[in-house]
């Protein structure tokens, strides 16, 4: 059996620091794909394509993407037939945007809010993304502290105005205290108790073990069906 190939994509402004705990235990090889600087006005589909460059277009392998980061993983699994997805902490479609991110796409005023501005607030978000106290909650800091502007505006954007129509299947494991993308009534292939929108860091053992059981055999996991 060839080792498990596993594209790592961090969350919205996020890097390689939220798998400190994930990484070590994946059985396979990883690689963390970094974000990008979007060109101007450039679509979800062309920025897909332009972090999917790493990857050879008949690989097998598995693209692993942590909120906004599964939206992009889905986006590159259109253009890597031989790719799946697996979502940590994220949505499959646009159809399970929760109300929240609806409103706030609705009303507009993510535009008015510049993205820097939670950096100001970091307990808000705190509570927001589920982040614990200590060494999860330095991370995060330090995660905000390094948000590049430009890109999280453009991230945000293409999140709210997602065209999911013909994406692929995908395994979506989320947690039970979500509150960026709460579990809602549509079915989901693993639910995380206690886990949070930074549960990536929180609860590494139980989504490493889901993933290698995956990675070793797709049929084993229950309720997961591909096409």
């Amino acid at each position: 059996m060839p080792t498990p190939i596993f594209y790592l994509i961090p969350g919205l402004g996020a890097d390689e620091r939220v798998f400190q705990n994930l990484q070590p235990r994946l059985l396979g090889q990883t690689i963390v794909l970094q974000w990008l600087t979007p060109e101007h006005d450039e679509s979800i589909d062309h920025y897909a394509q332009r972090m999917a460059a790493r990857i050879p277009l008949d690989q097998e392998c598995w693209v692993v993407g942590v909120s906004f980061g599964g939206t992009i993983a889905l986006e590159i699994c259109r253009t890597r037939p031989q790719a799946r997805a697996i979502l940590i902490s994220s949505i499959p479609d646009a159809d399970s945007l929760p109300l929240l991110l609806r409103l706030i796409r609705t009303t507009n005023i993510y535009k008015l809010v510049p993205p820097p501005l939670l950096k100001l607030f970091p307990r808000a978000g705190q509570w927001y993304f589920g982040v614990k106290n200590g060494r999860e909650y330095q991370v995060f800091k330090e995660i905000l502290r390094d948000m590049e502007p430009v890109y999280t505006r453009w991230a945000i954007d293409r999140l709210l105005h997602w065209d999911s129509e013909g994406v692929g299947r995908c395994l979506q494991i989320l947690g039970t205290e979500d509150r960026v993308f709460p579990p809602g009534p549509a079915p989901v292939d693993y639910l995380i108790q206690g886990g949070g929108h930074f549960m990536v860091l929180s609860h590494a053992e139980e989504i490493s073990q889901i993933i290698n059981e995956l990675a070793r055999d797709p049929k084993a996991v229950p309720n997961v069906h591909w096409d």
